[in-house]
């Protein structure tokens, strides 16, 4: 049985989709609020987030980022409000999996969770988003292990979490300051050849030939890119 977190803070819309999910043999849990949301959605074992955008204590934009940054990859169904389409553009550019317009039907919404849940059925390794698998890479981001052809690689806590970052942004440019900030913090001062210093170490690590690495690519002038192979 598929179980489904609903995280909507209008009483009569929580209701009716737990309802609607119960009948369809769904297990259910609900969150009225972006606190107790965010809690809730870091259980493993939620399959799928129906999040609504406007919440109190914590907004849903906030709560899909905060999960996808934690390497958290439960897919979200985001419900916005009719018209807004900048809200359904900026919901799937931070992680969101679908989005559904209100008002909507139950029927239309049950459907999108269903594709949903059928397209993360045919990638196993993504589902979770605890662990990601590439060319001989693995990585699981909860245990905090790192392993190359079935072999533990040694990373420190900088490289691992420079590592996870990367994967989790695969295929996008990450410039240098952002790196700095997202590791290190924003209060802490390292300058950016301290990024450097790190992704040659984490190549040494993860690459066949530092040289020519396959995963982490340099972008010259603008910082790296990781590309799964």
């Amino acid at each position: 049985m598929k179980k489904l977190l609903i995280i909507e803070d209008e009483e009569s819309i929580r209701m009716a989709l737990e309802d609607d999910f119960h009948l369809e043999d769904y297990e259910v849990e609900v969150a009225s609020d972006g606190i107790e949301g965010l809690a809730k959605a870091a259980n493993s074992d939620i399959d799928l987030i129906i999040l609504d955008i406007m919440l109190p204590g914590m907004n849903g934009f906030d709560i899909c980022k905060k999960l996808r940054n934690q390497g958290i990859r439960t897919p979200v169904i985001m419900l916005t409000a009719k018209g807004q389409e900048i809200d359904r553009v900026v919901g799937l550019e931070i992680g969101a999996d679908d989005y559904v317009t209100k008002p909507f039907s139950p029927r239309e919404l049950q459907a999108r969770v269903k594709a949903v849940l059928r397209r993360m059925e045919n990638e196993p390794d993504e589902k979770s988003g605890n662990m990601y698998r590439s060319g001989g890479l693995e990585v699981n981001f909860r245990q905090y292990e790192c392993l190359k052809n079935g072999k533990v690689v040694g990373l420190t806590t900088h490289e691992f979490e420079l590592l996870k970052y990367l994967i989790q942004n695969r295929g996008q440019v990450i410039n240098r300051d952002e790196l700095l900030n997202e590791v290190w913090g924003k209060e802490v001062f390292v300058t950016p050849h301290t990024v450097d210093t790190h992704m040659a170490n984490l190549r040494k690590k993860i690459e066949d030939d530092p040289s020519q690495p396959r995963f982490i690519i340099s972008i010259r002038g603008v910082g790296y890119k990781f590309i799964s192979v």
